[in-house]
């Protein structure tokens, strides 16, 4: 009989998340300030963030404790499931193991809640009552309408203009938790009202809202705090949960991935995947294949330039080393939302400057068409995001039919698509188009990084 779902008893969930910046062979170039380009203190980042997530994003502790209160709101939907895809590998004939953490099954529909949650409890129990944010495909947005909630906290959102139109179940789900919802570029902010001065029919960019959400907490006078869905150390720590999980889980059937997959915008999900499995290919020597995938529309680890750079396009945040396309490029409005960011985690950056992972870029058409097949074949229909991943599991599973080499595949399903049917209708419609940047597009917006 086939094990299709890989459970792991509640009692036994990890109660530590994996700081991968830890065992690091060389440490990651610090974050500078955006004014005097100097190496940044906790001090500066105080307008934003509450000391004690502050003192996490510059940690190098291996493993920091989750507080009680957030293991308990983590019991709601955690662990989830790591299940064998054994309709998929039918489907595909391959030799490969295809396994997947399902992190769809949270109250949000995706990955997002682990971080949201935590960021959540530190704010409140520092004091703050309310967080500003952005959201690209509303993933986070909802994540973070959820957990504020649930510590009863009040929630601005700034929306991508894009998805803001193109998903309006999303923006109805967050009002749902209590959340303000404002499409971005708006004009309730300097930094909004400049972009739609500058750019008027802009269909928005995560550049963009975060600046604009970024302008809300440093205004505030401390009443209001920030809170970001990827891209921080902070952030990718709490992710982790999902591979401490997973490990526990194949450990428990007998089994260790040959390739670990996570779709890659700003990193959030491919660390919480990868970085436990990345702490035992940079401790222990294994050899794992760690593939980051992002869409070609936006190629920021394929095509980008290793640089300091602004995580906003007002240039409002810290200067951080990552790859980017530049803080004021505005890629094409493609379906996978959550996937259309200029830059990425330093911490991935880091590691895919190493040579530790390995980046792939896929057009659209060809990962909704994965979608579709992974669907047909597990039941679950994946969000535009998670597709990316899926293609890469399956285009190694399809090596493994040609060599005939029976690899084990794992890879995290970020979420699920059931806000995303606009995104297959278009699909369905032909209505996808598959970008390929012009690389002068490219180096134009490369030319706007800062000179550090």
């Amino acid at each position: 009989m086939n094990q299709y779902n890989i459970l792991l008893d509640g009692a036994k969930m990890p109660d530590a998340w994996y700081n991968v910046a830890a065992d690091l062979p060389t440490p990651v170039p610090p974050p500078l300030h955006p004014g005097t380009h100097q190496p940044l203190g906790p001090d500066d980042l105080a307008a934003l963030f509450p000391m004690n997530l502050i003192e996490q994003e510059m940690s190098q502790e291996r493993h920091i404790s989750i507080p009680g209160e957030i293991m308990d709101a983590y019991r709601l939907w955690r662990p989830t499931p790591l299940r064998r895809a054994y309709r998929l590998e039918k489907a595909l004939d391959t030799p490969a193991k295809i396994y997947y953490k399902n992190e769809s099954v949270s109250p949000s529909g995706s990955h997002k809640l682990n971080t949201a949650v935590a960021q959540a409890y530190y704010n409140q129990v520092s004091g703050v009552e309310a967080l500003s944010t952005e959201t690209g495909a509303g993933q986070w947005g909802t994540a973070l309408s959820i957990a504020c909630s649930m510590f009863g906290m009040k929630c601005s959102v700034y929306m991508v203009k894009v998805s803001f139109e193109q998903k309006p179940y999303r923006r109805t789900l967050m009002q749902t938790y209590g959340a303000d919802v404002t499409p971005s570029p708006s004009d309730t902010t300097n930094a909004g009202r400049a972009f739609l001065e500058k750019y008027p029919d802009s269909t928005g960019s995560l550049g963009m809202a975060i600046s604009e959400a970024v302008e809300v907490a440093a205004t505030s006078g401390g009443k209001i705090k920030y809170s970001l869905g990827s891209v921080l150390n902070h952030v990718l720590l709490h992710q982790t949960i999902i591979g401490e999980e997973a490990k526990m889980q194949m450990e428990s059937v007998g089994a260790y991935p040959d390739v670990v997959i996570g779709c890659c915008g700003g990193g959030s999900n491919f660390a919480g995947i990868a970085f436990p499995y990345m702490q035992d290919k940079l401790t222990q020597g294994k050899d794992i294949d760690v593939v980051a995938v992002e869409p070609t529309a936006c190629p920021t680890l394929t095509r980008g330039v290793y640089a300091y750079d602004f995580g906003d396009t007002g240039e409002l945040t810290p200067l951080l080393i990552q790859y980017t396309l530049g803080h004021n490029f505005v890629p094409p409005a493609i379906h996978a939302g959550g996937l259309r960011y200029h830059g990425v985690a330093s911490l991935v950056a880091h590691l895919v400057k190493s040579g530790d992972v390995r980046a792939e870029a896929y057009h659209q058409n060809p990962v909704f068409e994965a979608g579709l097949t992974f669907a047909q074949a597990e039941g679950i229909v994946p969000a535009p995001e998670s597709c990316h991943a899926i293609k890469a599991a399956i285009d190694a599973a399809l090596a493994c039919r040609e060599s005939g080499e029976g690899k084990t595949i794992l890879f995290n399903l970020s979420g699920h698509g059931h806000f995303d049917m606009s995104s297959y209708a278009a699909y369905f419609s032909g209505g996808l188009t598959d970008y390929d940047l012009e690389q002068k597009i490219i180096e134009q917006a490369v030319a706007e990084v800062p000179k550090v």
